[in-house]
């Protein structure tokens, strides 16, 4: 497993790569409490809903490699939908997130799934995540049922509880680790059909957002986008 060493990031720490990672799903399943989580280790319990897009970021290390990972954060209502095409322009990730106790959350999952996969690029690393695991007792939705759609869809699948900071650390580094992978299977490809070999790691197809096509660093953005 890739190591999350280099904590929450060193502001001189030079950057190998920039993955931003988007996070959808209907309102109020925690989509924000798991961001703060990840880029923060905070949580908190009269959190508001999120107007427009916002985003936080976090560097890691990866395989020895200096990771910057960009995650937005979008309000689940629909009338922030319009913010659609620039919030997943040069995403190569994403988590769909439902809430455990709340089966209507989870229905509108293949709804979510459809709309990603018509924005995003199309070998995007994807990772559905049942939110609020701490709920046991007031859960809804079986487990079995979201590894049954996310094996039926080719996704990852975790349970999380942003409160309690179950799986939220895992969830980020196996789809940035995967992202990882991907990155460097098509560098070794790229290489090789340089070299006249052949391209026999080459891996999926993917867009890298470089330092250059990042936005300058604050944590909140307009829902004008």
């Amino acid at each position: 497993m890739a190591s999350g060493g280099g904590g929450y990031g060193d502001a001189n720490q030079k950057i190998d790569y920039v993955f931003k990672v988007v996070l959808i799903g209907d309102s109020a399943v925690g989509k924000s409490q798991i961001l703060a989580r990840f880029a923060r280790n905070e949580f908190s319990l009269d959190s508001k809903a999120t107007i427009g897009v916002e985003f936080q970021t976090r560097t890691l290390l990866i395989e020895h490699k200096s990771v910057k990972a960009q995650i937005w954060d979008t309000a689940g209502q629909e009338r922030y939908r319009a913010v659609t095409s620039a919030y997943y322009r040069g995403a190569v990730g994403a988590m769909l997130v439902y809430d455990i106790t709340k089966r209507q959350t989870f229905d509108h999952i293949p709804r979510w799934l459809e709309e990603l996969r018509s924005h995003a690029d199309k070998n995007i690393v994807i990772i559905l995540i049942g939110n609020k695991s701490d709920l046991e007792n007031q859960r809804v939705v079986p487990t079995e049922d979201a590894k049954e759609f996310a094996q039926k869809e080719g996704l990852f699948f975790l349970e999380t509880s942003a409160l309690e900071s179950t799986n939220v650390e895992s969830a980020f580094m196996t789809v940035l680790t995967e992202i990882f992978h991907i990155v460097n299977r098509k560098t070794l490809a790229a290489g090789e059909n340089q070299n006249g070999q052949p391209a026999s790691l080459a891996g999926k197809k993917i867009i890298v957002p470089g330092p250059a096509q990042v936005i300058p660093e604050k944590s909140k953005c307009c829902s004008s986008l």
